[in-house]
């Protein structure tokens, strides 16, 4: 493919600077090869290739060629050199620039975009440059591993690159934030979301994902976001096996977090008394845990817990002597494994006083 031609502009006075350089053969001057950077500059700046630049400076060095008598050819084709190079140094320093603008109006989009700053009416015109299209509803997933995931990390490039070879970009957006890799697509084609989760938990170390419900508007794509993060952090305190969550799975959380002071409330009626056991209420907490994970069927539990189901029992009566609570009950069990799952959540007992004290 023919580059595009380039004005006589941006090789403006080279014509005259070679037929100095061949009749007196010296190199080019400080401000000459500056001048070229600046023409540089602005053929980049102007949207012309690094092609059409050089093909310009070679066309009037031809046109100057052959060299006049006792003129010396290298002393010109250095000339040449010289002005390539400056060239190409300037074309290349506006390049970096250019990117790093348009980076720094990506971040800064990623950033007003996941916290719901802004005007929305602007945001969905700044969104349609990136690809989003905010009055329509998105979904969007999370991935979060033992390492730090920036733009660069392997993991992301790989994940993008996976991502992008199966779907195209199909209005997707891939990003990172705050260490977690981020992926923003069109609802009604969740399948993306799902693919980019499963990508980065295969690719990621340690790496488990969520994804949020899809939502419309500019304030979708941030309750979205949250909704993946929320599930995130729900999955790590629950220690849920699954790698890869969805929000729509896990409403229950969000019903049981909304109002922490009640749920404080509850665990500290419910398993407070746990803590007068000898060793303190870790134990019989764990015991609680694992009974209800087996679905309150004991002997399986015990066998989760290494114990008999002598000992398992004799833990369960322990229990209900110092709660008052029954677990054959269906109320009194309900009460007992909420407060568990609240303990979970927030890190009974500890979390409890700690958050308390700081409030």
């Amino acid at each position: 493919m023919q580059p595009r031609e380039i004005p006589e502009l941006y090789t403006e006075g080279f014509r005259e600077t070679l037929t100095e350089v061949a009749k007196s053969g010296r190199r080019l001057r400080r401000e000459e090869i500056e001048a070229r950077r600046r023409l540089g500059e602005q053929a980049a700046e102007a949207g012309y290739g690094l092609r059409s630049l050089v093909n310009g400076l070679l066309a009037a060095a031809r046109s100057n060629w052959p060299a006049p008598p006792g003129a010396s050819a290298p002393e010109v084709l250095a000339a040449v050199e010289q002005a390539v190079d400056a060239s190409a140094e300037g074309y290349e320093r506006a390049q970096r620039l250019a990117v790093r603008h348009e980076e720094a109006a990506r971040r800064e989009f990623i950033d007003d975009l996941l916290h719901g700053r802004g005007n929305q009416g602007r945001m969905a015109e700044r969104a349609e440059r990136f690809g989003l299209r905010l009055a329509h509803a998105h979904v969007v997933a999370v991935a979060r591993g033992a390492e730090a995931y920036d733009d660069g990390h392997p993991v992301t490039r790989g994940v993008q690159d996976a991502v992008f070879a199966r779907f195209g970009d199909r209005r997707t957006l891939l990003t990172t934030k705050d260490e977690v890799l981020i992926c923003v697509a069109p609802s009604g084609q969740e399948e993306i979301a799902r693919f980019f989760a499963k990508q980065a938990y295969v690719r990621g170390k340690e790496c488990r994902a969520a994804v949020g419900r899809p939502h419309t508007g500019p304030g979708g794509v941030v309750r979205s976001y949250e909704e993946a993060l929320e599930v995130l952090r729900v999955g790590e305190r629950m220690e849920l096996a699954e790698p890869v969550l969805h929000a729509e799975d896990l409403l229950v959380f969000p019903v049981l977090t909304r109002d922490r002071q009640a749920m404080y409330d509850l665990m500290d009626t419910v398993l407070g008394p746990l803590e007068e056991a000898r060793g303190g209420a870790g134990p019989l907490l764990a015991t609680l845990r694992e009974y209800f994970e087996a679905g309150c069927v004991s002997a399986e539990a015990a066998r989760r817990l290494n114990l008999s189901v002598r000992a398992l029992t004799y833990r369960l009566e322990r229990i209900r002597t110092l709660t008052g609570l029954d677990l054959a009950d269906s109320l009194d069990r309900y009460s007992l494994h909420t407060a568990v799952i609240g303990a979970r959540l927030f890190g009974w007992p500890r979390g409890v006083r700690t958050e308390q004290q700081a409030g």
